[in-house]
C-alpha cells in the first residue's frame, strides 16, 4: 500500500520507519524551510503541492490510499490543506498529534492564543526573554528596542529581529543542564514556547521551573479533524494495521 506522510516531525520519521519495516511505500513530505533537515526512510517530497488542489492531484496522480498528517502541530495551513484534500479525494486521513504540555507544580505560566499576543507580554512585562519559537515568526517581537532577546533555531533568519538580540543557532534535543546555561548566562527572565508538546524540548520547561523563571506559552491553533486522531506512533500503526 501507498502513503503520503506529511511530516518534519521525530514522529514522522518514526512512522515512516515502521511503514517501511510492515512493506508500505512510504512517501514524506517536507516544507523545505530547513536547509539540511533530517531525512526518513523512503521517498521525500520537499515544498509544497499547490494547495489543496494540488496536493488532491498529487495524491490521485501517486496513487495514495492513506494520508497521514504528522506535521508540527502549529503546520496549521498544511493540516488544512491535508484535511480539505481528504475530503476531495475520499482518501482516509490520520492526524498524529502529540498531546500537549500541561503546567506542573511550580510552573509560572502565562498562556496565549497568538504570537502577537505573546509579543505584547513580553515588551511590557520582561526584559531578558528567550525565544524558542523557529525562526518564522520572529517578526512579531522586532519592534521592541528595550529589552534583551536570546533567539534560539536551526539556521539564521531573514527576517527582521529585535535590535537588542543575542543568535543561537542550534538543533535539538536539549539537556536540562543546557537549558540552565544558557537562561543563567543571559539573565533570562522569560522563555516563549509553542504548546508543541513531546520530551525532545521540553527540557527549557523543566529548567524554567526550577529556576522560577515565567514561560509564555503560546497554545495551539484548532485544528480540522481527521479520519482517525492518534496521539502516538505506537497509536497511529494500530489503526493503520487494521486498514491493510
Amino acid at each position: 500500500m501507498r502513503a503520503l506522510i506529511l511530516g518534519g516531525t521525530h514522529e514522522a520519521r518514526q512512522l515512516a520507519q515502521e511503514l517501511y519495516e510492515y512493506g508500505w511505500y512510504v512517501t514524506s513530505s517536507l516544507a523545505g524551510r530547513v536547509t539540511h533537515p533530517r531525512l526518513p526512510v523512503g521517498e521525500v517530497h520537499i515544498g509544497g503541492f499547490g494547495g489543496p488542489a494540488g496536493l488532491a492531484a498529487w495524491l490521485l496522480t501517486h496513487g495514495i490510499e492513506l494520508i497521514i498528517d504528522a506535521t508540527h502541530p502549529f503546520a496549521e495551513r498544511i493540516s488544512i490543506s491535508a484535511s480539505e484534500a481528504a475530503r476531495a479525494t475520499g482518501i482516509p486521513l490520520i492526524a498524529l498529534r502529540r498531546l500537549g504540555w500541561q503546567p506542573q507544580a511550580r510552573d509560572k505560566w502565562v498562556s496565549v492564543d497568538s504570537m502577537s499576543k505573546a509579543a505584547q507580554v513580553c515588551a511590557q512585562q520582561f526584559h531578558h526573554i528567550f525565544l524558542t519559537i523557529g525562526r518564522q515568526q520572529l517578526t512579531h517581537f522586532a519592534h521592541d528596542p528595550y529589552n534583551l532577546y536570546v533567539i534560539r533555531c536551526v539556521e539564521k533568519p531573514s527576517c527582521p529581529l529585535p535590535p537588542r538580540h543575542r543568535l543561537i543557532l542550534s538543533r535539538g534535543p536539549f539537556e536540562v543542564s543546557t537549558e540552565k546555561k544558557i537562561m543563567r548566562d543571559n539573565q533570562i527572565d522569560c522563555v516563549v514556547t509553542k504548546n508543541s508538546g513531546g520530551q525532545l524540548t521540553q527540557a527549557k520547561l523543566t529548567a524554567a521551573r526550577e529556576l522560577g523563571i515565567s514561560v509564555v506559552m503560546i497554545q495551539r491553533p484548532i485544528l480540522p479533524k481527521a479520519s482517525y486522531e492518534a496521539t502516538s506512533v505506537d497509536d497511529a500503526m494500530r489503526y493503520i494495521s487494521m486498514l491493510a
